[in-house]
């Protein structure tokens, strides 16, 4: 489990036991509301075990609040990376997927291979500039 997913588990138990708290509610009576082992509720609430959505969700109903509740405050000090959705990735998943609809091996033998010349001469060309930087 990353560092953020962690933090983030922590903090959402931290709000969870202070809302609970707030309320007047033991472990045991938020756990029997809910269904579940008060032990389970302590895992919440110390970050051990992460709380599922569904299940924040029916904590968020009974202890009256909104589900932004439990990560209002909440500030990341690591960045993280979005993901990517274009460019280099999707033209490969694209290329992977029609590849594979192609059911002649003659023609795939070929598209293979017009693949492989082309990214040979295109290696080619970026070591060749790399080498004319360089010097």
């Amino acid at each position: 489990m990353g560092k953020i997913a962690t933090r983030v588990d922590e903090y959402v138990g931290e709000r969870i036991r202070t809302r609970r708290t707030e309320l007047g509610l033991t472990q045991e009576e938020l756990a029997n509301s809910l269904k579940i082992s008060y032990q389970q509720v302590q895992k919440y609430e110390t970050g051990a075990n992460r709380v599922s959505a569904g299940r924040l969700f029916e904590i968020a109903q009974r202890l009256q609040v909104d589900m932004a509740f439990f990560f209002e405050g909440l500030e990341t000090k690591l960045e993280s990376k979005p993901l990517e959705h274009g460019g280099k990735n999707r033209s490969t998943i694209e290329l992977v997927r029609n590849f594979s609809d192609i059911e002649d091996t003659t023609i795939r033998s070929a598209v293979a291979g017009l693949i492989k010349s082309i990214a040979s001469r295109y290696k080619e060309e970026e070591e060749g500039a790399a080498s004319v930087s360089g010097d």
